[in-house]
Parts: structure tokens; sequence; C-alpha cells
């Protein structure tokens, strides 16, 4: 499921996120979101989090268990 989507991300949830530092070579980081930092609905690039461990990035990838 795609991250682009703020009704889609709820803190808890498992996802892969683009870090700043990743965007031109497009890592992806596993994570579980601690908080939602884009105010929109909708973001082209996806919506900006922070995950538990304190990174912050992009969602690319909702991982469904």
């Amino acid at each position: 499921m795609s991250g682009q989507s703020r009704q889609n991300i709820k803190p808890g949830l498992e996802v892969n996120i683009v870090l700043k530092q990743d965007q031109r070579s497009g890592k992806l980081t596993n994570g579980i979101v601690k908080d939602i930092l884009t105010n929109a609905s909708f973001h082209p690039h996806g919506i900006k989090v922070r995950l538990q461990d304190g990174q912050v990035g992009r969602v690319k990838e909702i991982v469904l268990n």
C-alpha cells in the first residue's frame, strides 16, 4: 500500500520509509510509526513520519502483516 495518503497511516503501523540522506539512492528503512509529521491529507512523495527509534522520513510502503 502506498504512503501518499495520510488516512492510511496510523501510529503503530510498520512502514518502509526513505530517509532524507537516502533520497537519491532510494534505500528504504523499516520501522514502526511513532508520529505523523505531515499535516496535509496527501503528499506526492509520501507522508513524513517519525519512527519509534527517532528516524524521520517519507513513507514509501506500508508493510501489511
